[in-house]
């Protein structure tokens, strides 16, 4: 059993001091179709204020544990038939996505779902649908919007399906700040968007983070930048949580060096040359 490397019951010495952590959820098991057991008992929680990653390889569980929170999974045939959610201290498995955010909580999806059709700023003007928001309080969040993405600003009227992949996950991000979240679920911010946007992007939600103490449980596969602007993060491998840690110690620990940064005290290894047999007995012993 490992402090940073192995997962385990105890709480993040974050969380230690809280007497509920603001989201939270509970060895939860999510089938598909009836059939296709997909989340084996997870369990993590976010405190309020922080960012968490949640990270592993494509098809480890990340965006079903999201769904999973967001509710957003009945609507792709899968159930949780085990554990709960609870946000703020009160269970909101059973709650419907609008409900969840009019709570507070929102999630950007993968591939960033913009209305193409829909020019920028009225895609932002729809993540406001759940607030009874005058004229002048919607004006006030556009301009926080663009205050934070000014690429927005410049593209404010153009078509959304015509801009660019990184212009598209800023919107998707911004629209989700029009309904004024205390937590965003982030998932795959990285998908298919240049370096440079990227870490552009991350750098943006590290600011909402700090200045307008938005929480962040964020999906992703590139474990680098994730752990470098992560204050904890979670490793999932097929449907269970095999790590957990702050996220310095994550990044230090020769396991996920090895195995999810591509780096081993004999330099950088091939992923097909890896034994996961032995990570995994290794891990979930």
């Amino acid at each position: 059993m490992m402090n940073a490397t192995s997962h385990a019951n105890a709480a993040p010495p974050e969380m230690a001091a809280a007497a509920a952590p603001y989201l939270s959820v509970n060895n939860v098991e999510v089938i598909y179709d009836h059939v296709i057991l997909v989340l084996k008992g997870v369990s993590l929680q976010v405190p309020q204020g922080k960012i968490v990653a949640l990270l592993g390889a494509n098809g480890a569980g990340k965006s079903t544990t999201l769904k999973t929170i967001s509710t957003l999974l009945r609507g792709e045939r899968g159930d949780v038939t085990k554990g709960e959610v609870q946000f703020k201290g009160e269970r909101i498995d059973q709650l419907t996505p609008n409900e969840l955010v009019r709570r507070g909580l929102s999630q950007v999806m993968e591939g960033r779902h913009c209305f193409g059709h829909l020019s920028i700023e009225e895609n932002l003007l729809t993540g406001a649908y759940t607030r009874q928001a005058s004229r002048a309080e919607l004006k006030q969040s556009l301009e926080k919007v663009y205050h934070y993405f000014p690429r927005l600003r410049e593209r404010r009227s153009s078509q959304a399906g015509y801009t660019s992949g990184g212009e598209q996950q800023m919107c998707a991000i911004g629209r989700a700040l029009m309904a004024k979240p205390s937590m965003i679920l982030l998932d795959e911010p990285s998908m298919g968007i240049a370096p440079q946007i990227v870490e552009e992007i991350f750098g943006i939600v590290k600011d909402l983070n700090s200045k307008e103490n938005v929480s962040f449980l964020l999906a992703e596969q590139n474990t680098s930048i994730a752990l470098r602007y992560a204050d904890f993060g979670y490793i999932l491998e097929n449907g269970r949580v095999v790590m957990e840690g702050a996220a310095a110690e994550l990044s230090a620990n020769e396991d996920v060096k090895e195995f999810y940064l591509g780096v081993s005290g004999a330099g950088r290894k091939s992923f097909r040359d890896m034994k996961f047999y032995r990570r995994r007995k290794r891990w979930l012993a």
